[in-house]
């Protein structure tokens, strides 16, 4: 299989006018495998660029958890409004209300024109932790740190495998992280995996004013993927006030920490063959 990064959730122009190399676009990373079937991960203002290449009749989009950023961009996904289209949305289980009604209050007005039910074949799929599968793709589901219910996922075809936590922060309430692997958010599902997209939003000093907002500082991004120990590690979810020379320090600073790990920093329009 392989994937696409076509949102990284961005960084930006040191001048306004300058090319950004990491990209400005949200969460949105596309899986396929050797028959061509589709995943998309997640929905954020990267699927648009999904959309415009009709080669898929169903697409099951797989979200990690309704942040705006994550979601922003399935009214402009083209084939949610085509009818030979077959468009599978899964997302976290909630105890309050299922996936459809929680996508119901974006996907309407006063936020946008069109209601759910005006979508000509969408199946909405609410998931709890476990193993499900689509078409060729095994997929195992888990709940990981970050505010509301958020899903990581790792996803096998044959002997390949690749892990995907783009809003995650393993170190929240462990003093001496990662302490015991087995009781660390995210490792059953990033250990060993030949690809693992994770979070890698905050500096170190940046993230001793962010505990609890839920993503990863440099350092303990580090940790958690020595810990894992993936083949490779893409850094994904930069924050948005970043620049491109900015994350360039960071990843160097990322680079030199990892011993074990290839490191592959996220840009928009990566592919890798897992």
């Amino acid at each position: 299989m392989k994937a696409t990064l076509w949102g990284t959730r961005g960084s930006i122009s040191s001048s306004g006018r300058e090319m950004m190399r990491f990209g400005g676009e949200t969460s949105s990373v596309e899986v396929i495998d050797k028959s061509g079937t589709a995943l998309i991960l997640d929905a954020g203002s990267g699927i648009r660029a999904i959309g415009e290449m009709p080669r898929h009749d169903r697409v099951d989009i797989l979200l990690s958890h309704l942040h705006m950023d994550h979601v922003q961009g399935l009214p402009f996904f083209v084939p949610l409004l085509d009818p030979d289209k077959e468009v599978h949305i899964w997302g976290p289980i909630s105890t309050t209300e299922r996936l459809r009604r929680r996508l119901s209050r974006y996907l309407s007005p006063p936020l946008f024109p069109i209601y759910v039910r005006d979508l000509p074949d969408v199946t909405f799929h609410d998931v709890v932790p476990g193993e499900f599968e689509i078409g060729n793709f095994s997929i195992s589901a888990d709940l990981i740190c970050h505010p509301g219910s958020t899903l990581g996922y790792r996803i096998t075809e044959g002997s390949s495998s690749l892990a995907y936590m783009p809003d995650h922060e393993p170190a929240l309430g462990v003093e001496d992280f990662p302490g015991d692997r087995l009781w660390t958010s995210g490792f059953a599902l990033a250990e060993g995996c030949d690809v693992l997209i994770h979070d890698s939003q905050y500096t170190d000093d940046e993230y001793q004013g962010r505990l609890g907002w839920g993503h990863s500082s440099t350092t303990h991004l580090a940790r958690f993927a020595e810990l894992a120990a993936p083949g490779k590690l893409i850094t994904f979810h930069h924050d948005p006030a970043h620049t491109d020379a900015m994350l360039d320090v960071q990843h160097q600073m990322l680079g030199s920490s990892l011993e074990s790990v290839e490191l592959i920093p996220g840009t928009v329009g990566l592919t890798v063959e897992i």
